[in-house]
């Protein structure tokens, strides 16, 4: 491998084919020119990193903060999706600006660019906040693995604690198995990452389809009020009673993680993108990131809002609200137990595509951190990391944990948002590529929305979570 592929280069075990790039590239510019309906079907046919992202964040935290959102508040924060991935993508579009136009690994340009510390914490912010959505990932199969074997009648058989035990690890070991097979073809050849992001973008149709039966049966049922529907999309407010904030917080969190920051440099890059794949790369992250998350959590919420919202029943909170509480309150919407297998295959296809992408991400991050030359052991190796995560089968009341870890997560954010805006706006580095007149100012007025909101987000979490929580442990002891 040249130095100049070494600079560029990318955790594959081998490179992109030249003249396939090329003939990319001339295909791109000749799109370009073409009506808009036959540029946008030039451009579907090329999109793929974006639906990594995609699974990345509609895995746990954005199921449970959906389910949430919808059974203890109803339609009331509906608003809150499109406006985390609205941010969300601006903040993305921008990194692609960085990736593309020099066509560096994001960890280096960091390093080099700010400063190697922002670069490692960076780094191991994306491998601790992984780790930890990793066990609410988990969480949430065990519990959906054991509602449908609640389904098929096995918790009547022997020993019921015993029985749940195996079940559970039967399909995290499934799950962690399929991934395992995934995430190490994503590390070899370009048909790998092809059939891998295949993978990825019919798993999220799936599990759209799934939850849109629900809302569609539902609509049929007239059990769907539009207009508290229409009136949740567009008035923005922090709706009344215990956890809306942590809610919010931690729907934002799950939306862009801060290991998708990490992540999305490189899958780019494995595709062998460069200058004249801006358009494109926007196009994927509006299509394969922004549409998919916004109509499966909206679908999620509205289904939950539609049934399970002003009948959860005394003494429901949502410390104790559990996935399989979800699911059997939809049992009546489809008919016995179908709505409940339903969803619960909703569930594991989110969780699935988020552990796989989780996986990838380490494989890459652990590399980087360490400055270890990429080969396809290292890689598959480090893909291992957040493997301990599958632990979390046996959480018994996950719904609540992927929201704090999402909410967690979002603490770490900052850290990305603000070195991404830096660095695209620093003309030293990317040149005429920071753009120019209105446009760069509307782009920068949005990415500065997000980097703030970053930081409130994070301050408020830290003063919740930490600050506030040791006053009242010193205040305990000074009572003492």
């Amino acid at each position: 491998m040249s130095e100049e592929q070494k600079s560029s280069g990318l955790p594959m075990a081998s490179k992109w084919d030249p003249e396939k790039i090329r003939a990319e590239e001339e295909h791109l510019l000749d799109l370009e020119q073409q009506p808009f309906g036959k540029k946008i079907r030039g451009y579907f046919k090329m999109t793929g990193p974006a639906w990594m992202q995609s699974a990345m964040t509609l895995g746990a935290g954005s199921a449970a903060a959906s389910v949430v959102a919808g059974a203890f508040f109803g339609y009331q924060l509906l608003w809150v999706q499109p406006i985390a991935m609205f941010l969300g993508v601006f903040m993305m579009a921008a990194l692609s600006n960085i990736t593309l136009t020099k066509g560096e690994r994001g960890y280096q340009v960091v390093k080099r660019e700010l400063h190697p510390s922002i670069a490692f914490f960076w780094a191991l912010a994306t491998v601790v906040s992984t780790v930890i959505w990793h066990f609410g990932q988990y969480a949430l199969l065990g519990g959906a693995f054991w509602d449908m074997a609640n389904v098929a009648g096995i918790e009547n058989s022997g020993d019921s604690q015993t029985v749940e035990t195996v079940v559970r690890f039967a399909g995290g070991f499934l799950i962690l198995g399929i991934n395992i097979a995934l995430t190490w073809n994503y590390g070899g050849k370009s048909k790998g990452i092809k059939f891998y992001e295949s993978f990825l973008s019919w798993t999220i149709r799936g599990v759209m389809a799934a939850f849109l039966i629900v809302v569609v049966v539902q609509a049929v049922k007239l059990q769907v009020d539009w207009g508290a529907v229409l009136k949740g999309f567009f008035k923005i407010s922090l709706p009344e009673g215990k956890g809306s904030l942590t809610t919010v917080l931690g729907a934002i969190g799950a939306a862009v993680g801060i290991n998708m920051t990490f992540l999305y440099p490189y899958s780019i890059l494995a595709k062998g993108w460069g200058k004249h794949h801006k358009g494109l790369a926007r196009f994927d992250l509006v299509m394969s990131l922004f549409v998919p998350y916004v109509i499966l959590t909206s679908l999620i919420i509205i289904g939950m809002a539609a049934t399970v919202h002003g009948n959860l029943g005394e003494g429901v909170t949502t410390a104790n609200f559990k996935p399989i509480d979800a699911a059997q309150s939809l049992a009546v919407v489809l008919g016995g137990p179908i709505g409940r297998i339903v969803f619960d295959l909703g569930f594991i296809g989110m969780a699935c595509g988020a552990i796989s992408a989780h996986m990838v991400c380490c494989g890459f991050t652990v590399c980087e951190m360490f400055g270890l030359e990429y080969t396809p052991k290292r890689y598959r190796m480090f893909t291992l990391v957040p493997a301990i995560g599958i632990l979390g089968v046996m959480i018994k009341s996950p719904i609540w944990l992927p929201v704090i870890a999402s909410a967690l997560a979002f603490t770490m954010l900052p850290i990305a948002y603000v070195s991404f805006f830096i660095l695209n706006n620093k003309r030293s580095y990317l040149g005429d590529a920071v753009g120019k007149g209105w446009k760069r100012i509307a782009v920068n007025a949005v990415l500065l929305v997000a980097v703030v909101l970053s930081l409130v987000g994070a301050g408020i979490k830290i003063k919740g979570g930490v600050i506030d929580k040791i006053r009242n442990m010193t205040k305990t002891e000074k009572a003492k």
